[in-house]
């Protein structure tokens, strides 16, 4: 399995190989050692297309059976265009398409005496954190994104499936939850917020019961409407982690508009104010994107002043590129790429003094993380304010040797970087 985009395929991954694996398959660590190999793309970029084609054309290579799914498999003729020798090509969450494809390629050859599997299912994540996905699809429009088109309008989980799933992983060992969906949100929208077997569908209630399972329970893809004020004494509270993943996108309204973005920027300011005032230990992260259609010179700069005075926590930032069948692709005012490059570096200059700022304003204190490695050079972990992949990471460089992945200990800040912290075990 070649598995590439965001968290949410592969979730998608974990569920095809789960599947198979019941069936009495085994996972090859190479291509050598497997009988056909399924490439589960990205489709949401053009750069994403691209990585995905070549990913496919090297499994061509060094295998020659491949199956294609995920988001870019909504466009097959795209795929078979570049690659017609492909065995199959299917789209996002279809796991029946997926299997009948590989039962074409590699019929089973099921074991009843061996083919045991965890009740957790396969994990493509270490043992000590899993994405946990409450819902597919978006209701929104936004104007640069076609994740509606290609994954379909909202379909949350019943709260108590989700529940139950959460159960399983903590059963198993996992440390750390990571709620992920295309709009967090809006969780159980689609099902009128309904109580099914003792859990309601509603992201407040949702969190509320993770929080009680002993893991770490953290925020991804979260919309800033009002009702997330709801979820912060729930951090206060150390229910769930004071952490928010927030995409933003911009800040000036008038970009906002042209993005089409369903919450306007007026009164985030007023928000954010009201979360720390309630949490302070609250970290918030967000994406933003620059250079975007019409996007003039004073709308930067209202982005850039915006950031000066919401202080975020982590921040990631994109140049925009057209995506095919984009809304956006069709806006007027298209910026330079030199402009776009040039945005982007101040961008990331400021966000990168703010967040130089904040680490460094750790040393001294004490904190918990969680051990994600351990190797002969010291551990790698990440404190309450990290999410795996994407954040920082605080390392461990003496006293180390007991530590294992999974653990949760207490550590001393004594060094700090733009994005790294490093400690000593308490």
């Amino acid at each position: 399995m070649v598995s590439l985009g965001c968290p949410k395929a592969l979730v998608d991954s974990e569920r095809i190989l789960t599947r198979l694996r019941a069936e009495g398959y085994a996972i090859s660590p190479d291509y050598g050692g497997a009988d056909a190999v399924i490439v589960n793309t990205c489709g949401f970029l053009d750069s994403a297309k691209a990585e995905s084609l070549e990913a496919i054309g090297e499994a061509l290579s060094e295998n020659g059976k491949v199956i294609v799914t995920g988001c870019l498999g909504a466009e097959p003729e795209f795929i078979t265009g570049a690659h017609p020798s492909v065995l199959a090509v299917t789209g996002p969450q279809q796991y029946e398409q997926v299997l009948d494809a590989v039962h074409a390629a590699t019929p089973p050859a099921p074991d009843p005496f061996v083919d045991l599997l965890p009740a957790s299912g396969v994990s493509l994540t270490p043992r000590h954190y899993s994405y946990l996905k409450v819902s597919e699809g978006c209701n929104h429009h936004c104007k640069f994104c076609i994740i509606p088109a290609m994954r379909g309008r909202l379909q949350s989980r019943p709260a108590h499936a989700v529940v139950r799933e959460a159960e399983k992983l903590v059963e198993a060992g996992v440390r750390e939850l990571l709620v992920i969906s295309q709009d967090t949100s809006a969780y159980g929208l689609d099902l009128r917020h309904a109580t099914e077997k003792a859990h309601r569908a509603h992201i407040t209630d949702l969190a509320r019961d993770l929080g009680q399972l002993g893991a770490w329970v953290r925020l991804h893809y979260v919309y800033p409407y009002p009702h997330v004020r709801e979820l912060i004494p729930l951090m206060a509270e150390g229910l769930i982690l004071p952490y928010l993943d927030i995409p933003f996108q911009h800040a000036h309204p008038d970009t906002l508009k042209r993005m089409a973005r369903p919450a306007a920027a007026a009164k985030t300011l007023d928000e954010i104010a009201a979360w720390r005032e309630i949490c302070p230990d609250i970290t918030l992260r967000s994406t933003f994107i620059v250079g975007y259609p019409g996007e003039t010179e004073a709308e930067f700069e209202t982005l850039l002043d915006w950031l000066d005075e919401a202080q975020l926590d982590r921040v990631g930032c994109f140049q925009y590129e057209n995506v095919a069948g984009a809304a956006a692709n069709e806006l007027p005012g298209h910026v330079p790429e030199e402009v776009k490059q040039a945005r982007w570096d101040r961008f990331m200059e400021k966000s990168q003094a703010i967040s130089e700022a904040k680490l460094a304003a750790k040393v001294g204190t004490r904190t918990e993380v969680i051990v994600d490695a351990v190797d002969e050079d010291g551990a790698v972990c990440r404190t309450k304010a990290d999410a795996p992949e994407i954040d920082g990471n605080l390392f461990i460089d003496e006293g180390f040797e007991r530590l294992t992945p999974g653990d949760i200990v207490t550590v001393e800040v004594d060094e700090a970087s733009e994005y790294d912290l490093w400690g000593r075990l308490v």
